[in-house]
């Protein structure tokens, strides 16, 4: 899979309840004009107005919550790019306006690095914000891994020197990723030499030192406890690339449960598990390092520099080169396959909402949407749950607020609140479940055959990785 925009696990609701509820757009007004006669403008100085004149775009690489990524081909050179596609008309609030503008901002500046993706040139009309990019059609990290079968610890090394560097880049130059995972980073191309490249900055910000955020951005498993506990710099980073060494090592994360609240409460406590197989058997100064960089204590925790001159990694073509085994890419596999498996059997889930159920829920959305903005807030979400005589702990609606929030802006939109109602009203009933197997089960034979998973899960996998898709039936 090419550039992908947006984030992951957003839901698709019914179509009916998408437009059934008109959220407030500030670009309404700019088919018209604004009090002072200009436009409505997202970028500050984009290169051009008709992306058209330069560039065809082409086959769809990849869909997110705002928008879609297209292969973009220079009519002039034909040379490919990819083109991150943004609608104005899903750019809702101030803050959506912001984070894309502050997006095409942090690449703009970001020198050149063999290691992030090149931001080419940007449009912008009426309709949409368009970012050319470098192409990178070489798949995920861990779809990689994966396939590549033999896997060790020097390869991990070079992995995670490669993410550092990416990390020490953005640090020097005032930017926080605030999103570092491996979905995140892609191969520029097939070949077993590509080099691999931090592709987005969706989430990213700029920061000052001493400066402290309060947001919950990122994803789940990768979160540092300070983002947790809403007080944090650019610490945040090394943790989650600690987390991506610690899954490389191992096949699967260091904070595990089976919910997002469970996994908070793991990030929370900071236990490492180090004697679990491979654990004994990987050297001393990969674990050492491992926990210097998920410190709990972020002022402990070791700076992108100190981790690049740590000897795992300053030594790293000597680090142990005997495959970690079988058992940990069998992990890898699988956690990589389940995240994309649960994630596409959620949406099938949202997708077949029934007429009454859609209305219900939509129902209970403007219930709690007292501002009438089209967006709650964590106040109005505790509120109305109360409201509805519904029982939610505090802490766990916190969890709820940071797991349904997909964007990141703080709120909970009419589609976020669907993802979090699947779990407040316990929908993956019998019959729920029931609607996702029929929908990969399509010759109706009572099983999931591999050639009906690989067509289901189309737009979730890497194609060429068949290994993948044949891990789920296995």
């Amino acid at each position: 899979m090419g550039n992908c925009c947006g984030t992951a696990g957003s839901l698709i609701v019914n179509e009916k309840l998408k437009k059934g509820l008109k959220l407030a757009n500030p670009f309404s007004i700019d088919y018209g004009h604004r009090h002072d006669g200009e436009k409505l403008v997202v970028l500050k100085e984009p290169t051009g107005r008709e992306i058209k004149l330069r560039y065809k775009l082409g086959r769809e690489l990849g869909r997110g919550e705002f928008g879609v990524t297209y292969l973009c081909t220079d009519n002039e050179t034909g040379d490919v790019f990819a083109c991150k596609s943004i609608l104005k008309k899903k750019l809702r609030t101030a803050v959506d306006i912001d984070d894309v503008r502050r997006e095409a901002e942090i690449m703009r500046i970001m020198p050149e690095h063999p290691n992030i993706v090149t931001l080419k040139e940007t449009y912008e009309d009426d309709k949409a914000v368009h970012l050319v990019m470098e192409l990178c059609e070489g798949g995920e990290l861990f779809d990689r891994i994966v396939a590549r079968g033999h896997y060790t610890e020097r390869a991990a090394a070079s992995v995670v020197k490669t993410i550092m560097e990416v990390v020490q880049m953005c640090h020097k130059h005032g930017v926080m990723h605030r999103d570092l995972k491996p979905e995140n980073f892609l191969f520029a191309n097939k070949k077993e030499t590509a080099s691999l490249k931090a592709i987005d900055f969706g989430l990213s910000v700029f920061f000052k030192p001493g400066e402290r955020f309060n947001e919950i951005v990122g994803s789940p498993y990768y979160m540092a406890p300070e983002v947790l506990k809403q007080s944090y710099g650019p610490e945040i980073d090394i943790w989650s690339a600690g987390v991506i060494l610690y899954i490389l090592l191992c096949g699967v994360p260091p904070f595990w449960a089976e919910t997002d609240h469970g996994v908070a409460k793991a990030i929370l406590r900071s236990v490492i598990d180090f004697r679990r197989d491979p654990w004994p058997k990987v050297s001393a100064n990969a674990k050492d390092l491992i926990k210097k960089m998920l410190h709990p204590d972020p002022k402990r925790r070791l700076t992108a520099q100190q981790v690049l001159e740590h000897p795992w990694l300053q030594d790293g073509k000597n680090a142990p080169n005997v495959s970690l085994g079988e058992t940990v890419r069998a992990r890898l596999k699988q956690f990589t396959v389940m995240n994309k498996l649960k994630k596409r059997a959620l949406r099938v889930i949202a997708e077949h909402l029934s007429v009454e159920e859609a209305s219900g829920i939509k129902e209970r959305f403007q219930v709690m949407d007292t501002s009438n903005r089209g967006k709650i807030t964590i106040d109005e979400l505790r509120i109305g749950l109360r409201k509805l005589g519904i029982v939610v702990p505090q802490d766990d609606i916190q969890i709820l607020m940071d797991a349904g929030d997909v964007d990141k802006d703080g709120y909970l939109d009419v589609n976020e609140f669907v993802a979090i109602s699947v779990h407040i009203r316990k929908m993956g009933n019998d019959e729920h479940l029931k609607t996702a197997f029929t929908f990969f089960d399509q010759n109706r034979s009572g099983y999931i055959e591999i050639e009906e998973l690989r067509e289901a899960l189309a737009n979730e996998f890497d194609t060429a990785s068949e290994e993948v898709v044949e891990a789920i039936i296995l």
